[in-house]
């Protein structure tokens, strides 16, 4: 595949969400379409930087992977003025410690950060996957979105409150701080 890149950034070997962070950092230095290739390794880069490029109006080119590494490509939009949209119901993960039975815990992180430790009975529904799962969660429950640091779970309670669900709550800083009890798969 050849797209041409007008600057690479390398962020391969960084977990969620260096990837994104350094993405951010990188297409301020770019004019307006230009493109940036984005090399990683987190497979759960996919997603985000696909769900980031909307987010923020940048053009998502696509992605493919050659050797186990993601090239993903970004177009900068030529609206640098747009502000980064953020969910507006956020809460801290101590809000999270005991919830009503109406209520689920949504971990979006990819199957293999879940597999290694989830709050117990959270729903595994990757980000990538959301938009073809989105029929598995009831719209009458308070939802409670939570991946590593906050970033991944904003774009999918976004997400989510654009196709109806209006008790959505991003979890902050998610489960990079997470000190409750959690569960690993075997």
């Amino acid at each position: 595949m050849a797209i041409k890149a007008d600057q690479l950034l390398d962020a391969k070997g960084l977990a969620c969400p260096m990837p994104i962070v350094k993405t951010k950092k990188a297409i301020k230095e770019l004019k307006p379409g230009q493109v940036i290739e984005v090399q990683a390794t987190d497979k759960g880069s996919t997603a985000d930087i696909k769900a980031w490029s909307e987010k923020t109006g940048q053009q998502y080119l696509g992605t493919h992977e050659e050797d186990e590494v993601l090239y993903h490509y970004i177009r900068k939009s030529s609206d640098e003025e747009k502000q980064e949209k953020k969910h507006p119901q956020v809460v801290d993960n101590e809000s999270i410690a005991s919830l009503s039975e109406n209520s689920l815990i949504l971990d979006v992180r990819e199957s293999a950060e879940y597999a290694f430790g989830h709050i117990p009975g959270a729903v595994s529904i990757p980000l990538g996957e959301l938009d073809i799962r989105v029929n598995e969660l009831d719209k009458e429950k308070q939802i409670y979105v939570v991946c590593h640091t906050g970033n991944r779970s904003d774009m999918a309670a976004q997400k989510l409150s654009d196709q109806g669900f209006e008790k959505v709550y991003n979890v902050e800083p998610g489960m990079s701080q997470w000190k409750g009890e959690t569960v690993k798969e075997n």
